[in-house]
């Protein structure tokens, strides 16, 4: 939600995908990032998984297009590895988008 807030405070459109609550039904998820867990955000060839790389992003994204100075940040998003077995977490109601 704190994406998704951040996509609505700075304008920005995009597309909502609604994932599945258990982590390995996120056949989707894993597609695109090569693990299960979400955020996600796709831009392009660029993806990124972490909530804090993204919302950095996002600022970054919104001063550029708003003409002012890029800055640079470095971003810490890596691919979490495929869980051999569900985990106690996996239908956790923390990992389910509302």
């Amino acid at each position: 939600m704190v994406v998704r807030r951040k996509l609505a405070d700075l304008g920005l459109t995009y597309e909502d995908v609604v994932v599945p609550d258990s982590r390995r039904m996120r056949t989707q998820v894993h597609e695109v990032s090569g693990q299960y867990y979400v955020p996600v955000l796709k831009d392009d060839d660029l993806v990124l998984t972490e909530t804090a790389d993204i919302l950095a992003y996002l600022d970054k994204r919104s001063l550029t297009n708003r003409g002012g100075a890029a800055t640079t940040t470095e971003l810490q998003s890596q691919a979490r590895t495929t869980p051999d077995v569900a985990g106690e977490d996996d239908d956790h109601p923390s990992c389910r988008i509302n």
